[in-house]
């Protein structure tokens, strides 16, 4: 009993260790098919990021910031020193403020007037007085011709007669005395009338300077504009000396503004007048606004060693939405390509591990296969002297081929390419697929993965 008792446990066991050996080959086998079955789907062609060849316009442009600005603006001041005591009226009969549309000749201000006007009075009495001086003159004048007339007939009488029994040699010089000096006389009175008239002529300047002051209390308005910046309130007191205060700022034209852009030595080669300009504004979002170069100020600043240079962008303002000193953000157009194939950038800046590329195109140079594109330089310069080479790659199955290619111009996002091998529609490589642990190879499925937490 004991020994067929022994066989039948043995026999169990083999049948049970055979059972055991099966299901673990079986284990294997589906792991060694899982295995294959992931490493076609994560090392096909589905492992490389592809884009197609696009046809379409291209543009290159220079990006910059600057201010939108007035095209003229007329800084109001004043010449004399005195108390604001009260504001004009614009042409809507409100008073001038911030934004005001004057004439030229409105009134925008008043200064006090008082003590201007006690000059102007004075100097008319002044004026008054030395204008009397002069009448007195001529009349004191006037005697001085008679005297000397009588004068020069006393003296004719006497030199006829001459010193003689009828004249006394007294008598005869007294006569020639008085003749001379009556004629004496007579040039002080006109040297007298000559300082009257002078005399009115100075108090005649005196009352124009003192009238022109007191009219300099009156602050006009010297153009036709738009208040921008009104620098005073009633009660406060300018004070003029060597500087006019400064009161009002009025924009001539709000119709026609400027945009003062910075630009970059790098890139001021590239700008030129006349050259068309777009740029928008945050006050307007989504909007374009378009201009053009006028003009390109040769006074460079230079900020932590960069140098720019303050470009002036005209544009046309005729609806009014744009208000002065607004921040811009423009792009001059520098060349334009319309109706050409096209890829982005990062296909020309991608470059394959050897082990990636056709077995077929290993054997080229490598100065070939690792050839830069050059999608990086600055959109100043889309065009260097010959013809700029690049290289893309077409992915084919596991592997990539390269296709050589001719670069032009750049957006900075897409460079305009022609290659005989490029068509519309062809897949170009711009990268490999983004795994769970990364870009490149993938991680193998059995590999423990640390928790990365929400991905999302």
């Amino acid at each position: 009993m004991s020994d067929g008792l022994s066989k039948k446990i043995s026999s169990f066991l083999q049948r049970r260790s055979l059972k055991q050996l099966s299901l673990i080959l079986f284990a294997v086998v589906i792991l060694v098919g899982v295995t294959w079955f992931w490493y076609r789907n994560h090392q096909g062609s589905n492992s490389f990021r592809t884009t197609p060849v696009v046809k379409g316009d291209l543009q290159a442009t220079i990006s910059a910031t600057g201010t939108v600005q007035p095209e003229e603006v007329v800084d109001v001041g004043a010449q004399v020193a005195g108390k604001i005591v009260s504001f004009g009226q614009d042409k809507d009969g409100k008073v001038v403020d911030y934004g005001s549309a004057v004439e030229a000749g409105t009134i925008l201000a008043q200064i006090d007037d008082a003590l201007y006007a006690a000059d102007v009075a004075n100097a008319k009495a002044q004026l008054e007085q030395n204008k009397a001086d002069v009448k007195r003159a001529e009349a004191d004048l006037g005697q001085l011709k008679a005297k000397l007339y009588q004068a020069e007939r006393d003296w004719l009488r006497a030199k006829k007669l001459g010193p003689s029994d009828a004249l006394s040699q007294a008598d005869y010089d007294a006569a020639l005395s008085a003749y001379e000096i009556a004629k004496a006389n007579l040039k002080v009175g006109e040297a007298a009338l000559v300082q009257a008239k002078d005399s009115v002529a100075q108090a005649e300047a005196v009352l124009r300077r003192a009238a022109q002051n007191l009219a300099y209390c009156t602050i006009k308005s010297p153009v036709k504009g738009v208040i921008i910046d009104r620098r005073v309130n009633i009660g406060q007191t300018v004070v003029a000396s060597l500087n006019a205060p400064s009161l009002f700022l009025i924009a001539k034209d709000l119709k026609r503004l400027q945009v003062w852009a910075s630009v970059n030595e790098a890139d001021i080669g590239s700008i030129s007048p006349g050259q068309p300009v777009n740029f928008t504004v945050d006050a307007h979002p989504g909007e374009i606004f378009q201009g053009e170069v006028g003009k390109i100020r040769l006074n460079a600043t230079m900020t932590q060693n960069v140098v720019t240079y303050t470009v002036e962008v005209t544009t046309d303002n005729s609806d009014g939405r744009l208000i002065p000193y607004l921040t811009a953000n423009l792009r001059f157009l520098v060349a334009e390509r319309r109706d050409v194939l096209m890829v982005p950038n990062a296909a020309l800046r991608w470059t394959p591990v050897p082990d990636q590329i056709s077995p077929k195109f290993r054997g080229e140079p490598a100065k070939r296969q690792e050839r830069k594109s050059g999608a990086g330089r600055s959109a100043s310069n889309p065009e260097s002297k010959g013809q700029r080479q690049g290289t893309v790659w077409v992915a084919q199955g596991r592997y990539v081929r390269p296709v050589a290619v001719s670069l032009g111009l750049s957006d900075g996002s897409f460079t305009e390419v022609q290659s005989p091998e490029l068509k519309e529609g062809m897949q170009v490589v711009v990268g490999e697929q983004q795994r769970e642990n990364g870009s490149g190879p993938a991680a193998s499925p059995f590999t423990p993965q640390l928790f990365r937490g929400d991905r999302r």
